[in-house]
């Protein structure tokens, strides 16, 4: 398994997976791993719906008009939230520690956003979340099929002492 550090150097959004499945242990591992996140004020404003039936999967692309990857993933995390002041901020540090964690694990991921989408309520309402949950993110899961090379800003280009 990957150190932290190498799993989020490491780490990049994939959309094409083996078809393969990945072991129920190692995805409740990387969802203990989101629900690890910080949050304030401990509200832990989080929940978290595994789809692992292809049939399941393959009904989110058309909901969204778009992410017709998610249709092929090996499974796919919903991260919905309660309304708490921080629900936002919370649950997208839990879907950071998805990614992160999947990564450790050799899985690849791509978060697809969900907070403010116009499909986030047909989404919360087809896997039987209660209507005051919000979508913060569809999270697809696979071992990678692809390895995309893509090209981060330099550290010098983004870090500021002091003052920017």
């Amino acid at each position: 398994m990957k150190t932290a550090i190498e799993a989020m150097k490491e780490r990049r959004s994939i959309r094409a997976y083996e078809q393969k499945p990945v072991p129920r242990a190692i995805i409740e591992e990387i969802v203990d791993c989101a629900r690890l996140a910080p949050t304030a004020m401990n509200d832990q404003p989080w929940d978290f719906i595994v789809l692992t039936a292809r049939a399941d999967m393959e009904r989110i692309p058309p909901m969204l008009g778009h992410g017709e990857f998610i249709a092929t993933a090996a499974f796919v995390v919903l991260v919905l939230a309660k309304g708490t002041d921080y629900a936002v901020e919370d649950s997208s540090a839990a879907a950071e520690n998805l990614l992160v964690a999947a990564s450790a694990h050799g899985i690849g991921s791509c978060w697809v956003a969900g907070t403010k989408q116009p499909y986030g309520p047909a989404v919360v309402e087809a896997f039987g979340a209660p209507k005051d949950r919000q979508l913060i993110a569809i999270v697809s899961f696979g071992y990678p099929a692809e390895t995309p090379q893509i090209e981060k800003r330099p550290l010098a280009d983004v870090l500021h002492w002091e003052r920017f």
